[in-house]
């Protein structure tokens, strides 16, 4: 069944709720060291997939491996070896950023040094505030800092910068580029497709409930979604050609010597064909629906 690099193995997983499909036949892997993003519109079945890979949520059908076993099963030792940083989080906050680390550390057989991982998400001047003080970005960064305090094999990543300002953001892209020249195999979902950009090697897009693209980065949506356009504006309005050769097409505008009005080359960057790529399954999906209340 599994790719023998694969940390992550999932073949035609499936989720039903009743009538409801959440999942319906998905598959892909996830490579030892490297970081997968998992993207799609809410309710397209990320959050569920995610949970059947952590082990909480039973699966309707399908085949699944995370770390060489099946989720369903994973004991306390297969739960270390994992580092989860949910959207949401129960913590109570009565007691200081470093008390909480220095607690979740004592789980682990092999943990990293508490003030490293401190220093690492930008916390040590609130290293001794307690946690219920704290603004939303620097609890989400104490999330982060219990992901990761265990030394995960495989990290977890929901949504992990949410409010983050933007330095934050940045000084955390840092961090995860540190996890991954480490060994770290992480699956990150993201509503931030420049996020999900700069950090993955991959991508797989999920719609409702169907994996409907997956690839590298700079491949996903295929050749054509990545030509680039121009666009400029005239006497008619604005104006667009897709083209493989936007220097000729641009040579050819300023043949009278004068720049266009709004003239710009565009570049489609992955939130132009993750878009694209989804409204075009939704559209197909419409059709469907009609073609089938049709007959």
């Amino acid at each position: 069944m599994t790719d023998s690099d694969a940390v992550v193995s999932v073949r035609a997983l499936s989720k039903t709720y009743g009538s409801f499909t959440a999942l319906d036949g998905v598959s892909f892997d996830i490579h030892r060291g490297e970081t997968f993003a998992l993207l799609g519109p809410n309710g397209a079945g990320k959050s569920t997939a995610i949970e059947i890979l952590e082990g909480y949520r039973d699966r309707s059908g399908g085949e699944v491996s995370v770390l060489g076993l099946d989720p369903h099963r994973g004991g306390i030792a297969w739960k270390a070896r994992l580092g989860i940083v949910l959207q949401n989080t129960g913590e109570s906050g009565n007691v200081t950023v470093h008390e909480q680390l220095a607690h979740f550390a004592g789980y682990y057989a092999n943990p990293r040094s508490v003030d490293e991982v401190i220093a690492s998400v930008g916390l040590e001047e609130k290293s001794k505030t307690l946690i219920r003080k704290l603004s939303g970005g620097q609890r989400r960064r104490v999330d982060v800092a219990l992901g990761i305090i265990g030394r995960p094999e495989l990290l977890f990543l929901d949504e992990p910068t949410t409010g983050f300002d933007p330095e934050a953001r940045r000084s955390f892209w840092d961090l995860i580029t540190k996890l991954k020249s480490e060994g770290t195999t992480i699956l990150l979902t993201t509503h931030y497709l420049d996020e999900a950009a700069h950090l993955s090697d991959r991508a797989g897009i999920i719609a409702a409930g169907k994996l409907i693209d997956i690839g590298r980065i700079d491949e996903i949506g295929g050749a054509d979604s990545r030509i680039p356009i121009v666009r400029w504006r005239d006497a008619a309005g604005l104006q667009e050609r897709r083209t493989s050769e936007p220097g000729a097409v641009v040579a050819a505008l300023m043949k009278s010597g004068i720049e266009p009005d709004g003239l710009e080359i565009v570049r489609p960057s992955l939130e132009d064909v993750y878009l694209d790529l989804v409204a075009s399954h939704e559209a197909r999906q419409g059709n469907e629906s009609v073609l089938e209340n049709a007959k």
